[in-house]
């Protein structure tokens, strides 16, 4: 639902506010098989705000966003192969506040749903991160290449549950409720509005970046959003530049 502005929330909204993308991405989706078919009215959405997942400082200087799939091959290897770096050497220093949306890529991803759904119910019990790494690291595993049916793909995604230290069974009553899909559904289409339809695609200060790139890649994108920040006041400093 709808939440007020938080003090420590307000770089990260205002990097929203001067995206001045044009486009939404309609409100709802269907998801192919193996997962049964899940609608999600727009009226469902009124009230859900796209805000990411946040690892980091919500102050930091540098706010960074990454759209991405958990079926997705190039999401992760992002994640096992340039996300450890940036989250030790730019998040724990405070450089960036990194905040991950999902972009589930539905038409081509038939799992990726209940992979996006099983990391928002580990993170009500404070585990996304953990379940996001573990998702990623055992793709081949419950993609859609291994398991053909919802239940497989539930019962492998469950097994990385008790060994993250989460309650299993509060876990599954998340999961089997569907309630999470709500907020996944909210930050796929903050891509639509932003024109983003390829994972993983990360905005990096003003600039959205496709990727995957590597550590000094980021890094040097991180450094040129500084810049802006520093130079340039609020109202002067241009809008996101697509490549």
């Amino acid at each position: 639902m709808a939440r007020k502005a938080s003090p420590n929330n307000s770089p990260f909204l205002a990097i929203l506010a001067v995206i001045g993308v044009a486009g939404v991405a309609t409100l709802g989706w269907v998801v192919s098989r193996p997962t049964k078919t899940l609608t999600l009215d727009p009226a469902v959405l009124a009230n859900v705000a796209a805000q990411g997942i946040l690892k980091g400082d919500s102050s930091a200087p540098v706010q960074v966003m990454e759209f991405a799939d958990f079926e997705c091959p190039g999401c992760g290897y992002f994640a096992a192969v340039t996300g450890p770096d940036v989250m030790k050497r730019l998040v724990e220093t405070g450089e960036i506040a990194f905040r991950f949306f999902d972009l589930p890529l539905v038409e081509i991803h038939a799992n990726s749903v209940a992979a996006h759904n099983a990391a928002h119910c580990a993170n009500e019990q404070g585990k996304f991160w953990e379940m996001h790494d573990r998702i990623f690291a055992g793709q081949n595993e419950w993609n859609s290449q291994a398991a053909r049916s919802a239940s497989k793909v539930k019962r492998v995604l469950k097994g990385y549950v008790g060994p993250l230290g989460m309650d299993v069974g509060a876990w599954e009553e998340c999961y089997d409720s569907e309630r999470m899909l709500p907020v996944i559904a909210a930050n796929r289409n903050e891509a639509g509005r932003l024109r983003i339809s390829a994972t993983p695609t990360f905005v990096i200060g003003n600039r959205v970046v496709p990727g995957p790139i590597s550590y000094d890649q980021f890094r040097a994108y991180v450094l040129e959003a500084k810049v802006n920040a520093a130079l340039v006041a609020p109202a002067e400093r241009t809008p996101v530049k697509v490549p």
